[in-house]
């Protein structure tokens, strides 16, 4: 090859590398990992232990989000492990905000479902700010029990 396509072939990589890491760099993941576990016991002294973890992954640029959850469920008896699951995901959300700008974000979500869960697994929220000016939205959803979520977010004031 000539000096010339092997300069326009390294310049092409590099924008290629630019580009993608760029794109890499628009996602974040939430500093609100959360883990839960459970056992029950069943019929001929079988031992259930199930444990799920959740956490968000957050696009800093357009204000999409997705839910990723991981379970593991392990049965054994006195003996032996019997049977091990594992299952998960991560289930893409709306965007937050209409525009695209360069967004900060957090993340929380209720315990799993027990007393304070009115209907179903709970709900969760998301909090997310805008750095390129004063704006902050916070949204929470709620399981309806209904088969859909309802989710509604707020626009803060600053006073």
């Amino acid at each position: 090859m000539n000096l010339v396509t092997k300069s326009v072939l390294s310049i092409a990589l590099a924008l290629v590398t630019l580009v993608s890491t760029a794109q890499a760099d628009e996602f974040k993941l939430s500093n609100s990992q959360r883990i839960a576990c459970s056992r029950g016991l069943s019929s001929g002294k079988l031992n259930t232990a199930t444990c799920k973890s959740y956490t968000y992954v957050f696009n800093v640029k357009t204000s999409e989000y997705f839910r990723c959850q991981v379970s593991l469920s392990l049965t054994r008896d006195n003996k032996e492990v019997i049977n091990v699951q594992t299952d998960g995901g991560c289930t893409k959300k709306p965007r937050v905000f209409d525009t695209d700008s360069n967004y900060a974000f957090d993340a929380t979500e209720s315990a799993p479902a027990d007393t304070t869960s009115f209907f179903g697994s709970g709900g969760y929220s998301i909090w997310v700010a805008d750095t390129a000016q004063q704006r902050v939205r916070g949204c929470i959803t709620i399981s309806s029990g209904l088969g859909s979520d309802i989710s509604k977010c707020l626009d803060m004031t600053f006073q």
